[in-house]
């Protein structure tokens, strides 16, 4: 499309997210990176040219623009039901559809992070690029689209830089992940045990390897395969039971998630450890409920004892945190969409503006060759001739007797050619 036609491309979004669906209608509509091609060749044979799809376990989306987006947006629905293998009436209010400065909102809004089941999380902006390269390798990119991608990348650009909202743990693996790093420092010299299986302690153990810990060992009171069976989903090493001891004595993280109804570390076995310890510092995780790890562990001065309810209380306070970087966020959407506002219209007009211009040069150059190169003349005649158009638009509104009509095009008038002082001085 040419840069003119652009000019009248209005953006649009389509889709299912977490607020507006739930699991199973999103897991039906979700598509997979390999069939995203053909899904936008599809809308691009049915007039859809500029247009990514944005799949993740968040949300299902066609974002793009189109001269008519109300005539588009039915014909995404349908691709959308066809996909799911689904008749498109069964979507109801779970599917929506935003045209116009709400769709805009909405795509700076969804790169910002701001959109997201987690505010803030870091993942999304890298999504929002991946479905961008998509699109592009399919082809149904353009000028228009291509400028709003740019737009919300800075937006977001600007929400990472000058808010913490990607900030403060607000889950309770990030939570325990966060609390390590206060207390150990530097993660990638740390060894860790996790002691049980339980599904929260292996997601507290791969946050930590994420993070960069030098070795995890597992390790379980029931049998050894429970243990090798952990260690592998983890990709770590599975240490027998009757090595507790010494696991304990070489680890600087515990993470106890067994669920035993009793106390299976005493403090005893910490000063034990601690007393061999090469780092004289130790950080418990106790998953469990009721607690793995004696209380009195609190006591040991080397032992950092955090629970169940200790990471939760650190991710409610690092939402909180979130949600009230969030409303400073959404001032730098404002201002945002400010600023594009501004520039479509400055684009808009460059047409008009570039006839306007050459209009005023033809009639220069006819009044210099009529006046055979006297100036005063040509003058005289370009200002009769720029004056001509206008006079008789107002003449012929005037005749008309519309009184309304006459006012603002003489206020019109006035403002263009800066006839009225009180609007233009503070610009001179």
């Amino acid at each position: 499309m040419n840069g003119t036609t652009d000019n009248y491309l209005i953006p649009f979004v389509v889709g299912a997210n977490h607020r507006s669906c739930g699991l199973s209608m999103r897991d039906r509509l979700f598509i997979e990176d390999p069939m995203v091609p053909e899904f936008l060749h599809r809308l691009r044979d049915q007039g859809l040219t500029q247009a990514l799809v944005l799949s993740t376990c968040d949300r299902v989306e066609v974002q793009g623009v189109h001269e008519d987006p109300n005539s588009i947006i039915p014909v995404i629905q349908q691709a959308l039901a066809d996909h799911g293998e689904m008749d498109s009436a069964a979507f109801g209010d779970q599917l929506y559809g935003l045209t116009g400065g709400d769709a805009l909102r909405h795509i700076l809004r969804v790169a910002s992070s701001l959109d997201s089941q987690v505010i803030g999380e870091p993942q999304v902006l890298g999504q929002v690029k991946a479905a961008h390269r998509m699109a592009r390798e399919a082809g149904t990119l353009g000028g228009a689209f291509e400028t709003i991608l740019q737009d919300a990348y800075n937006t977001a650009k600007r929400v990472r830089s000058e808010t913490a909202i990607g900030e403060r743990a607000v889950s309770i693996a990030a939570a325990a992940v966060q609390l390590a790093r206060d207390v150990q420092g530097d993660l990638e010299k740390c060894r860790a045990l996790l002691v049980g299986d339980a599904e929260m302690g292996e997601m507290v153990a791969a946050q930590l390897l994420s993070a960069g810990i030098d070795v995890l060992s597992v390790m379980n009171d029931r049998t050894p395969q429970r243990a090798r069976d952990a260690a592998r989903r983890l990709d770590c090493h599975a240490a027998p039971w009757e090595n507790l001891s010494g696991e304990l004595e070489k680890s600087d993280i515990l993470i106890m998630a067994l669920g035993r109804r009793q106390y299976t570390i005493n403090s005893d076995m910490i000063h034990s450890a601690l007393a061999g310890h090469r780092r004289k510092l130790m950080y418990i995780i106790d998953l469990a409920l009721p607690g793995d790890v004696d209380p009195a562990v609190n006591r040991i001065d080397a032992a950092f004892l955090y629970d169940l309810g200790d990471l939760e209380r650190v991710a409610m306070e690092g939402m909180s945190h979130r949600e009230g970087e969030a409303r400073h966020a959404e001032d730098i959407i404002d201002q945002a969409l400010t600023s594009i506002g501004r520039d479509t219209a400055e684009r808009a007009a460059v047409p008009v503006l570039s006839r306007l211009r050459a209009h005023v040069e033809g009639l220069r150059d006819l009044a210099l060759n009529d006046a055979g190169g006297d100036a005063e003349k040509a003058t005289r005649l370009l200002a009769n001739r720029l004056l001509h158009d206008p006079s008789v638009v107002l003449r012929h509104i005037a005749l008309n007797q519309d009184d309304g009509e006459l006012e603002a095009a003489e206020h019109m008038i006035e403002y263009l050619f800066g006839l009225d002082n009180k609007t233009h001085n503070g610009d001179k």
